[in-house]
């Protein structure tokens, strides 16, 4: 119901066989094209603020292009990038990327792969990634303490410099051992390119950061990489047969693209990559050490495609753990109760709530009680008129229920800002006059922002947060805020210097602001903050809970949007932050 952006998509395809066997066997040159503007499209949800393709021919002689890189903005850039696609630009490896800010920064010239180029092949390299980096502020300082200067501040940037040195010094150390061998010319070119070694680069780059990430990345020489940051908070998948190795964002990418099984894909493990030699060859190594396993949890409740097998049986198990809640919400008259969802993601939960229902005896009801018309058009620029326009997004299906008689059961993935409650669907609702709104979240109260690759909103616009705040307020608890602000402040200042070390003491503060109330308690204070003025029927908001998320997701227990339970000393840093924010923005 409330738009999130989605963190980044990556693609891509190594082709194991001379470019003449796939046009042979597949009946077009375009084969590994085709395939990686597949697993682009299959993963658009995942970015549509840009889109990027990349590939690397290792069969051209010197003298012309053999690594070339499409780039283009907005919904459609896939389609614009793979129609500038040309027999030229086969290759024997394929990189894609898909887009979605999660810094505000925008431009094409964020938009990946980035690319760094030089006149040796070992050289050239090219990145794209999954990722969101909690220290970039340190690595910079590391950098520009080396003397580098570069050019535009971001992590993706950042990110490609810092790699790109390593690759130098990789190259620089072979070609040492080429000279002392006694190799000249094209000999020691050849030496380098066939020697290159990916882990060094790997090991001695990522050592330096803090987040969550998977990142991506081509040489010009033929190596190719997929690295995931230790604690498996960003997902990576690879499959390797005799004729590719490819890897996505998603597993069900892998098995629509080459028609696959469940059990073909194997999953990238925290601190591991995946590397592809020049000839060919791959292999997996351990680049760091891995973390307790921290994978997000929210890419199961609502980024990740509900077509994986396993995401749609937990999906289901999300809704399905609600029914006692629920049922006490509707004073177990179940009889006199619809059951509905707001489309689209929340669809596989509703089907395990309404399933829990059934298999426990009751005769559940069942409607398509919401409807989304349209799109808000930006062009109205009179508040009033927006607002106005924002509350008709929303529609219901009318004579769906019993006015005044039946309750109705709406489930949604999550509750974040509330806004869209607010301004659009508690109004909508209404006008059925059902005798009471349950509102469900197939998530639990989403009480912190994400700092490792989600667009999550600021602190003070999570309605959770906000109505503690409001609680802490009421019953004379400010001073709980000045302390918090006090320690945060304080940690923030601590941590400032110590980054670079994974093993820390340091401590989420704000997690503090909630401990003096239930989740019942500032429940109530949500619907009163969200409830519009003039509303008749009464609502309830029902939240999955902690226990019954990890039940559900047993293998992806990151919770940091729930609990503030962040697995890295740079997601703690950044939430102490986001309150000491909050409170300067509040005295100002």
């Amino acid at each position: 119901m409330e738009e999130l952006k989605h963190e980044c998509g990556v693609a891509m395809i190594r082709l194991l066989k001379p470019l003449e066997y796939y046009e042979r066997k597949y009946g077009t040159w375009a084969w590994g094209f085709n395939k990686l503007y597949l697993m682009m499209e299959k993963q658009h949800n995942r970015g549509q603020e840009g889109a990027g393709l990349a590939t690397v021919s290792l069969t051209t002689a010197p003298g012309s292009e053999y690594m070339f890189r499409e780039k283009a903005e907005g919904k459609d850039a896939i389609t614009e990038i793979f129609a500038r696609v040309n027999r030229e630009m086969a290759g024997e490896l394929y990189m894609g990327h898909l887009r979605y800010s999660t810094t505000g920064k925008s431009g094409l010239q964020y938009v990946h792969p980035f690319l760094r180029r030089n006149n040796w092949r070992a050289k050239n390299l090219c990145l794209c990634g999954n990722f969101n980096m909690t220290n970039i502020d340190e690595v910079f300082s590391f950098l520009t303490s080396q003397g580098q200067s570069p050019r535009i501040y971001s992590d993706s940037y950042i990110t490609l410099e810092l790699m790109g040195h390593r690759l130098d010094r990789e190259v620089e150390r072979l070609y040492a051992i080429a000279k002392q061998q006694g190799l000249q010319g094209t000999d020691i070119t050849d030496y380098i390119d066939n020697h290159v070694e990916m882990t060094n680069v790997l090991r001695t780059t990522m050592e330096h950061y803090d987040g969550g990430y998977v990142m991506c990345g081509l040489t010009g020489s033929g190596e190719m990489f997929a690295v995931r940051d230790p604690w498996g908070i960003r997902p990576a998948f690879y499959y390797r047969d005799d004729e590719i190795v490819a890897v996505a964002s998603e597993r069900p990418v892998l098995q629509t693209t080459f028609d696959l099984q469940t059990d073909d894909i194997c999953e990238l493990q925290p601190g591991e990559s995946l590397i592809v030699r020049r000839n060919g060859e791959s292999h997996l190594e351990q680049i760091m050490p891995a973390q307790k396993l921290s994978a997000c949890s929210f890419e199961r409740i609502y980024f990740s495609r509900g077509s994986d097998r396993d995401i749609y049986q937990e999906r289901k198990r999300l809704g399905e753990q609600l029914t006692q809640p629920i049922l006490k919400a509707v004073g177990g008259d179940i009889a006199h109760t619809v059951f509905s969802y707001i489309p689209n993601t929340a669809e596989v939960a509703y089907y395990g709530m309404t399933d829990g229902f059934r298999r426990q005896g009751y005769n559940v009801r069942t409607e398509k009680v919401v409807w989304k018309d349209i799109k808000l058009r930006t062009f109205i620029a009179d508040n009033s008129e927006r607002n106005d326009l924002a509350a008709h997004v929303y529609d219901v299906s009318y004579g769906s229920l019993e006015p005044y008689e039946d309750h109705l059961v709406i489930i949604d993935d999550s509750i974040v800002r509330g806004t869209t409650l607010r301004e659009s669907i508690f109004k909508i609702l209404d006008r059925l006059h059902p005798k009471k709104i349950v509102m469900v979240s197939s998530s639990p109260q989403i009480r912190y922002p994400d700092f490792y690759g989600i667009d999550m909103a600021r602190l003070e616009e999570l309605c959770a947060f906000r109505a503690t705040i409001a609680l802490l307020k009421e019953r004379g608890m400010q001073q709980l805020i000045a302390d918090v602000y006090k320690k945060c402040k304080k940690s923030v200042a601590e941590a400032n210097s110590s980054l670079f070390t994974i093993h820390s003491s340091l401590e989420n503060h704000v997690r503090a602001i909630y401990a003096p109330f239930t989740v019942e308690q500032i429940n109530r204070k949500i619907v009163e903050m969200l409830r519009p003025e003039g509303m008749q029927a009464p609502i309830e908001l029902v939240f999955q809970s902690i226990e019954g998320l990890h039940k559900a997701c047993p293998n992806h227990s990151g919770d940091w949007y729930f609990t503030g339970h962040y697995p890295t000393p740079g997601g703690v840093r950044l939430v102490n932050q986001a309150f000491v924010n909050y409170v300067d923005r509040e005295k100002s």
